[in-house]
């Protein structure tokens, strides 16, 4: 078996991952499916912004209790149960838009309980794929897992487009629902299967686990350096990336949506590509090193965007960001899953969720308001600058150096 599959000779991570990548998928159908309806519904940029708020804020509240319950409970079970509440939120969707009685306020509820439940799932998702595969194939099962993200971010969207030209958003959201029992059925094998020392401990109530989740990042630098540098580096980032780049393409190329979607599938194609290449290895070395070159030159790279390199030089650009986020992204799990212990490795997963997304509204912000006054090209300059700076920061300190 080739070494980036070899984790799938296990039957445990394959039906976790075969389950997961089939509701990533159907995730990506309905986002274009649902971005769709609240524009023909509505016709308001306000009310997809609220559709994003309403998922995003209560993941972050309920982050670190999410965090908490994961090693509480059977983190295989809190999967089933997330499964199945968003699968029966989603059919309810579906239900209310084939009906014509799908409203707006139907889509905010709704959106308030993925985020919700989110909170529970992703810290359950990534501590338990540790459980399901041994060391050794930890690099393949985490770079199946991003890879499968990847390719169902290429393939989702224009699915989802077909599905929706084809059938209506309604037949979309209900295959989005079908993909969420698809997956639950992929973890009932798995139930009881799982039963790691964790969850058979006492409880020390809520606020000790937090406590003592909060210690361990704090005990060890490279990993509260590694999370602060993320989170402020996320504000340098998210400004040029997520909201000056269409007026960098439109404003100073002169070019339309076709180069804006080019720009995202190379940044896609190269995550591909870097986690073909990161499955295959067996053992991880120089991981502070490694980790931070990647991060650093993800900074370098932004700041060319904004020079005159055209449009191959931004593409091309594009497709080294995403190879440098897939590497560093699978670096970082890989060492959580290694050095964290099992029984806090829910809440340090929950903590780095919450440090590193935390002030991202902030760079959203900043970002539109300097694109506005400076003009796009600034703003990935001065945001790359920043990015790399706060990166080669974080390197300076010897526990992130020498980690391996």
């Amino acid at each position: 078996m080739p070494t980036l599959l070899r984790a799938l000779r296990h039957r445990p991570f394959a039906l976790l991952w075969a389950g997961q990548t089939i509701s990533t998928l159907g995730d990506k159908v309905f986002q274009v499916a649902l971005a769709w309806w609240v524009l023909q519904k509505t016709g308001s940029a306000v009310a997809m912004g609220t559709v994003l708020v309403l998922t995003m804020a209560p993941m972050l509240v309920f982050l670190l209790f999410g965090g908490v319950l994961v090693d509480r409970l059977p983190r295989v079970r809190l999967m089933l149960i997330s499964d199945v509440v968003r699968g029966a939120a989603i059919s309810s969707a579906a239900l209310l838009a084939y009906s014509g009685r799908l409203a707006i306020g139907h889509v905010y509820v709704f959106s308030l309980i993925f985020g919700t439940v989110d909170a529970v799932f992703q810290p359950a998702f990534r501590s338990v794929i540790p459980e399901l595969s041994p060391p050794d194939d930890l690099p393949s099962a985490n770079s199946l897992t991003s890879l499968s993200g990847q390719l169902s971010g290429i393939a989702g969207p224009a699915i989802g487009a077909s599905v929706v030209l084809l059938g209506g958003a309604p037949l979309a959201f209900a295959l989005d629902g079908l993909s969420f029992f698809v997956s639950g059925l992929c973890l009932l094998p798995l139930l009881g299967s799982v039963t790691p020392p964790q969850h058979q401990k006492a409880a020390a109530g809520i606020w000790g686990d937090l406590r003592e989740g909060m210690r361990a990042v704090l005990a060890s630098p490279w990993l509260w350096v590694t999370i602060g540098v993320a989170g402020l580096s996320n504000i340098a980032y998210s400004g040029p990336m997520d909201v000056a780049l269409p007026f960098l393409i439109k404003n100073r190329w002169q070019a339309d949506v076709n180069v804006l979607g080019l720009f995202y599938s190379a940044g896609s194609l190269g995550s591909v590509l870097a986690a073909v290449w990161m499955g295959r290895r067996r053992k991880l070395r120089r991981r502070g090193r490694t980790l931070y070159s990647a991060w650093m030159l993800i900074g370098v790279l932004v700041m060319a965007i904004g020079l005159p390199i055209g449009i191959p030089g931004i593409l091309a650009a594009s497709l080294l960001i995403g190879a440098c986020n897939s590497i560093l992204g699978l670096v970082w799990v890989n060492t959580l899953q290694e050095f964290v212990p099992g029984s806090l490795l829910g809440r340090v997963t929950s903590v780095d969720y919450l440090g590193s997304y935390l002030f991202l509204p902030v760079g959203l912000t900043l970002g539109g308001w300097a694109a506005d006054r400076l003009g796009p090209s600034p703003v990935f300059l001065i945001g790359g600058a920043l990015h790399a700076s706060l990166v080669a920061l974080g390197l300076l300190h010897p526990k992130v150096r020498s980690l391996d």
